[in-house]
């Protein structure tokens, strides 16, 4: 390292870059790296905003720009979260409330104070360090200042995009009450550190940090503190969810949960709705408020016909695209998944036109819970009540398709409570019983939407259309179904609409869109058992009137 470098703390790089790297001084935390333990030696870079982020990112060849001018980073190997590598620290604060398990995973405290002095030394001996003070959550009385110290300019304008933004004035006394430090190409040893792999993502509720490390893929940057906000907000009678929101002209918010591929992005941002976030929310006294400043959503097969408020943020500089396929013009191949399926787009919040500056919305009139039903069997939209929307919220319901992983032939069903088991951190019971208190204090009407398939499993028949779903939704949130006829379902004893405005009847009824109802009644019997064997975990810990608004078939 030139000598330079550690003693101005400026990058030897062109002059005109120079320049834009002095002035962000200004920017930076009286209250230093000293709380991180951090002493690095070389350039350090404090809350550089989106273009000078972008500018380092070429510089460092950390990516390429696409056309329009999004950043464009490929994370390979890593294209994805690995929640196997995540880690909680076993510490006497939080033992007793942490859900052990598969998701959370202990690591001894001898373990972290290894790693943690490892990957300072990373971070202390690299070339150029970028720093960025932000918060997590848009409620003053429920959020945290997160400091997140990365090594990659890209890595730093993803969080930049992803979290809220303090004004400038309010970062020369920034105090950070918790960090991030991140070491994106530092190995792990699980003999040395207790890891599983040379990845890492260790949460330390204590010492309030997170080390994350072998791995490039952004997403866990964004989920890392999702986690910590599942465990932090219930302490404060806030239920954190895994779920966009919208809130209409009459200011009625609407949330709507569900896992990947069930369409929480995209039917979030409505034209017609103003878009308060598209992922991370938590429900408070006041109302609901959003974790994040920015959207992070799918971009696999985007199209402007069909999402056109997404799309026409891909076409923007300061977004910053994941692991997408450029053309000879450097125009984006949507539809191009040789890295991944799992492409992304990073965005702030105010890219989409008609978004909620605040990022707060009152108590929601109308809940949606979204499943992409790739048996074919569930209806297209179900009123439940009170105990279905227990018994579904706790089951966390989609189902996986035949192709999309080697060895799957048929619909895989996957359940994740609460629509994000990988996040959560108390038992999942204890988030249910938070949402069913509000969703009577606040008589909140709850749907099941079925973003799936019709007339036939996932081969056979088709995907519900968009336009229908739509339909549905706008209905359903408009009130025009609140009191409308409906027809049980006779294996899931859904409350099903006789007629919804825009969408053929037939579309309505699951049953009939198959050409052989025996077939039907099959696969809807086998979905029922799945949904039974699942549910049985819970036992005792769900009431008896939760336990039987489940399928009867």
């Amino acid at each position: 390292m030139p000598a330079s470098t550690a003693t101005t703390r400026a990058s030897p790089k062109p002059p005109a870059l120079m320049a834009t790297q002095t002035a962000p001084q200004t920017r930076s935390s009286a209250h230093g790296l000293a709380e991180q333990g951090l002493a690095p030696a070389g350039a350090l870079h404090w809350n550089l905003v989106t273009p000078e982020l972008v500018q380092a990112a070429v510089r460092r060849d950390e990516g390429t720009l696409a056309d329009m001018g999004p950043f464009v980073a490929v994370t390979a190997p890593h294209t994805g979260r690995s929640p196997k590598d995540k880690f909680f620290v076993r510490e006497a604060g939080s033992e007793a409330n942490i859900d052990w398990g598969a998701v959370n995973l202990p690591l001894e405290e001898a373990y972290f104070d290894v790693l943690l002095a490892d990957v300072r030394e990373y971070l202390n001996t690299q070339p150029e360090l970028f720093v960025q003070d932000l918060y997590c959550g848009a409620h003053p009385a429920h959020r945290l200042s997160v400091r997140y110290v990365t090594p990659n300019a890209w890595h730093a304008h993803f969080v930049r995009n992803m979290f809220i933004r303090p004004e400038l004035h309010e970062l020369a006394q920034f105090a950070p009450n918790f960090s991030v430090l991140h070491a994106p190409d530092f190995q792990a040893v699980p003999e040395k550190h207790g890891t599983r792999s040379s990845t890492f993502i260790i949460v330390n509720i204590a010492r309030r940090m997170i080390l994350i490390g072998g791995t490039r893929y952004a997403g866990e940057l964004k989920k890392s503190m999702f986690t910590i906000m599942n465990y932090l907000m219930p302490t404060q009678n806030v239920l954190p969810m895994h779920c966009s929101a919208n809130i209409g002209t009459a200011d009625d918010c609407a949330l709507f949960f569900g896992l990947p591929g069930t369409g929480k992005t995209t039917l979030s941002a409505d034209p017609a709705r103003a878009l308060i976030g598209d992922d991370e929310h938590g429900w408070a006294g006041d109302g609901v408020f959003n974790f994040e400043g920015g959207c992070y959503a799918k971009a696999i097969n985007l199209s402007a016909e069909q999402e056109p408020d997404i799309f026409a943020t891909t076409q923007m500089f300061g977004t910053v695209l994941e692991n997408v396929v450029l053309d000879e013009q450097r125009k984006v191949k949507f539809e191009d998944q040789s890295i991944t399926e799992n492409t992304r787009a990073s965005y702030p919040l105010h890219y989409i036109k008609n978004h909620v500056p605040s990022g707060r919305g009152g108590h929601p009139r109308h809940v949606i819970f979204l499943t992409a039903d790739a048996f074919g069997v569930l209806p297209p939209i179900s009123r439940l009540s009170p105990e279905q929307a227990m018994y579904y919220f706790l089951s966390g319901y989609t189902a996986k398709v035949a192709g999309t992983e080697t060895g799957v032939n048929e619909p895989q069903a996957t359940f994740s409570a609460c629509f994000g088991a990988v996040f959560m951190v108390w038992h999942p019971t204890r988030y249910a019983e938070m949402l069913g208190v509000l969703l009577q204090q606040h008589d909140a009407k709850v749907w099941l939407v079925n973003t799936g398939w019709s007339g036939g499993a996932y081969g056979t028949g088709t995907r519900m259309k968009l336009s229908y779903t739509r339909a549905m939704i706008r209905a359903a949130l408009a009130g025009t179904l609140d009191a409308a006829p409906t027809t049980t379902d006779a294996i899931f004893g859904l409350s099903v609409p006789n007629a919804v405005p825009d969408v053929p009847s037939a579309v309505l009824d699951a049953r009939s869109t198959w050409s052989d109802g025996a077939a039907y009644d099959t696969q809807a019997t086998k979905l029922a058992g799945m949904f039974r064997e699942n549910f049985a975990k819970f036992g005792s810990q769900v009431s008896a009137s939760i336990a039987n608004a489940g399928p009867k078939g």
